[in-house]
């Protein structure tokens, strides 16, 4: 069988019925053919069997003909499967070599009358055992290097040389030598040897992990056949009662016709990969082990062989030296491959699969070395600003061919002035030594300019900039870390400076991500250790100053930097998610403060402010409820405040979620109303019940028009939507004024009170409860 491409598509059944179509007839004709040769076969089974006369002569032309329709038959087959045509062809001439072996065989016994062991039937014998060999190693699953099928030839050759051994054992033991002074039959011992050699071949060649082409199903059962059949002859030769016309001579046929039966078969159904040897899990142990297994069984068949005197029969002596030479070469050949496996492995043990450069391990073992040196070294630290969504947007396969192309920009932009390495999915490592070296401030400006998208590009929208950290070793530095986190530092301060741009990594900088690190690492202990507190700040009805509520404000009391404000630990807690540990606890704290109160003033409520990220869980609900639940609160008594970015970000399950808590009895606030950018077109859907109406809106309310049209606006549109209005951040009385003008019916900010630990609120409200103590809620 001819080596087909590696890649090549397999044929379809498909492009088989449209060449069937082409040719109407000619399926018929292959259908008929092979009835005629089973036919044939089933013939000469019974002619044998029943030892009618000319048993011979029918045998040989049995086995003439079912010959050449298996070659006939392999030609055809090699027309309509052009990716394995080569395979058929040399099938096709080793079913020819067999048909013209056998005419020769037939014509030499007529004439001479006796077995024609004759040197040219010897040669037509090795010619098609040459091209059978060469069809399997040109299979579909055959091993695609030359160095593998050299192998994969060696393995059949050693189990084949093996065999002689314990074959002459069993055949030609208890012949007297006189009897094999004839070569050319002692040579028969070659014939079943070669085609246990074909069948370990045969056994090589079928992936492990591949889809078994039933076409080799068929040829490994013709071998079979085969080698028994010459196994049998060459037993009975040796022993001188073969006579032509017996019923093993249907065995040979019989072969030949399971090889014309393997070509109504279809192509192969898949696809040869060319990366699928190196993706192909281990073989099992015993196809490792197949052509070394006869090796024993050969050296106890030498032994057995040997005389008291030490002389070993002449065949065994150059079977044996023949599989020794073998062997050797195998080994060499076994050994030369893991050589090279090992720097195959050493290559990608060191190198980014994708983009060719050298990855994270082999930029980390250079920067050790430079710093081993007495030159200077610096690191820039590059990371692509928004690949995830070029990853999201387009997909994985996109964003590889990006990643590519991006790869060979910035080599071309390093060149000689540094090692650029890919260290991770988008992030990118430049090494710089050198006595002078490279500015890596100027290396920095080519690199973003290498970055910079084309007109093209540009319009496709699928490239990223990038952020540069650029951090130079000194005695500040231990080891290669410390270097690495500098630099990574100064790429983070990068894309807090608007992306596309690069940064020097400084003391400040370093002074500021580890105090920033610190923090984080404090913070995540703060709610376990009860360092949160939470304020309240009044909210209160504008138009008789009562309490109608108030907000829970989380602050944290840190045991060495004093009370933090929220915006100073708030914003790391979104980063790092520990917001949402955060709320659930404020949840809780505020509906237990909140009902200390109630026997008080039963209608003032009080509100908590909830993160985008708790928005979006689905367990949102159950801490809600089992908040309220543990401290007796009824339900009505809670306000969820959630920012208006947030609301307008959230998916329709959000907005589901929001209506099982108005269900429940929940209220909802948006705050900072008026900062997004489309809530207008939300506000119909979200379950809210009031809006607090941003204080950067208030704050200019007694100056700015446009300000106080803005509060008039808010305040007219949560009229139509029946929903309440608060006014945040009323400082003055002038704010308090024109919001109560317009008509806000609740107020917020230091005009009613500052936020206070929960006794002072509970005073507040006590005092607004006692008769006579005004603005009283009751």
């Amino acid at each position: 069988m001819g080596r087909e491409r590696a890649g090549a598509s397999a044929v379809s059944r498909e492009d088989v019925g449209r060449t069937a179509a082409r040719w109407p007839g000619r399926d018929r004709v292959g259908r008929a053919g092979l009835y005629a040769a089973g036919l044939a076969v089933v013939v000469e089974t019974a002619w044998l069997l029943l030892k009618l006369p000319g048993a011979a002569l029918v045998s040989d032309l049995g086995a003439l003909v079912v010959a050449g329709w298996a070659a006939l038959a392999c030609l055809g087959a090699a027309r309509r499967q052009p990716p394995v045509r080569c395979f058929w062809l040399l099938l096709a001439a080793t079913m020819a070599l067999a048909m013209i072996g056998r005419t020769l065989w037939t014509v030499l016994r007529l004439v001479g009358g006796g077995l024609p062991h004759t040197l040219p039937v010897g040669v037509l014998f090795v010619a098609g055992l040459v091209t059978g060999t060469a069809a399997l190693l040109c299979s579909v699953t055959a091993p695609r290097t030359a160095v593998g099928r050299v192998r994969t030839l060696l393995d059949g050759v050693i189990v084949g040389l093996a065999l002689i051994p314990v074959g002459w054992m069993l055949i030609f033991r208890d012949v007297a030598m006189a009897d094999l002074d004839e070569p050319l039959r002692t040579a028969g011992l070659l014939y079943p040897m070669f085609d246990l050699m074909q069948l370990t071949i045969l056994v090589a060649v079928i992936g492990p992990s591949r889809p078994v082409w039933p076409v080799l199903t068929l040829l490994g059962a013709s071998l079979t056949v085969r080698a028994v059949g010459d196994t049998a002859y060459v037993s009975l030769a040796a022993a001188g009662t073969y006579q032509p016309g017996r019923l093993v001579d249907v065995l040979w046929p019989l072969s030949y016709l399971l090889i014309g039966l393997a070509t109504r078969l279809g192509p192969p159904r898949y696809r040869a990969d060319p990366d699928e040897a190196a993706e192909s899990p281990l073989p099992p142990w015993w196809r490792v082990a197949l052509p070394y297994l006869p090796v024993g069984g050969a050296i106890v068949a030498v032994v057995l062989a040997s005389r008291p005197d030490g002389y070993v029969p002449q065949p065994i002596f150059i079977a044996m030296m023949a599989l020794l030479a073998t062997l050797a070469l195998r080994q060499g050949l076994a050994a030369n491959e893991n050589l090279r496996l090992v720097g195959r492995l050493r290559q990608l043990a060191y190198m980014d699969q994708l983009t060719g450069l050298p990855n994270r391990l082999a930029f980390t073992r250079r920067l050790r070395a430079a710093l081993l040196g007495t030159n200077r070294v610096a690191v820039l630290l590059l990371d692509l600003d928004g690949f995830k969504q070029v990853n999201d947007r387009f997909g994985h396969t996109t964003g590889d061919t990006l990643l590519t192309g991006l790869s060979r920009r910035m080599r071309r932009a390093v060149g000689a002035d540094g090692m650029i390495a890919r260290i991770g999915g988008d992030e990118f490592a430049v090494l710089v030594t050198g006595s002078p070296p490279a500015e890596p401030e100027r290396l920095a400006e080519r690199l973003l300019a290498a970055l910079q998208p084309s007109p093209g590009e540009e319009l496709v929208g699928v490239h990223p900039s990038a952020s540069i950290g650029i951090a130079e070793y000194g005695p500040q530095h231990i080891s290669d870390t410390d270097l690495l986190r500098d630099a990574d530092i100064a790429m983070y301060a990068a894309k807090a400076a608007g992306k596309s741009a690069y940064r020097r990594s400084t003391p400040a900088l370093r002074e500021s991500a580890v105090s920033r690190a610190e923090l984080i690492a404090d913070l995540r202990r703060a709610v376990d250790e009860e360092q949160l507190r939470l304020e309240f700040q009044p909210i209160v009805d504008l138009a008789t100053g009562a309490v109608r509520s108030a907000e829970a404000l989380v602050r944290w009391r840190h045991p060495r930097l004093g009370l933090l404000s929220p915006a100073r630990f708030l914003p790391l807690a979104e980063e790092t998610g520990l917001i949402l540990p955060i709320d659930r606890w404020v949840i809780k704290e505020a509906c237990r403060a909140a009902a200390t109160w109630q026997d008080r003033v039963p209608t003032a409520t009080v509100a908590v402010n909830i993160a985008a990220a708790h928005l979006r869980r689905p367990d949102l609900i159950a801490t809600v409820t089992e908040a309220t639940a543990g401290a007796g609160l009824a339900p009505r008594a809670l306000t969820l405040e959630l920012t208006e970015s947030a609301l307008i970000e959230g998916s329709d399950a959000v907005l589901d979620r929001l209506g099982q808590l108005r269900e429940l009895g929940i209220r909802i606030a948006i705050d900072d109303f008026g900062t997004g950018y489309s809530s207008l077109s939300y506000l119909h859907r979200i379950p809210a019940t009031e809006l607090k109406i941003d204080r950067s809106f208030v704050s200019r309310i007694s100056d700015d028009a446009r300000a106080y049209a803005t509060v008039e606006m808010v305040t007219r549109l949560a009229d139509a939507f029946d929903l309440g209005v608060v006014a945040e951040g009323v400082e003055t009385e002038r704010q308090h004024d024109a919001v109560a003008a317009i008509g806000c019916v609740q107020g917020q900010g230091y005009r009613y009170g500052r936020p206070a630990a929960l006794a002072e609120l509970r005073a507040v409200l006590t005092k607004a409860a006692l008769p006579g103590g005004g603005g009283s809620s009751r």
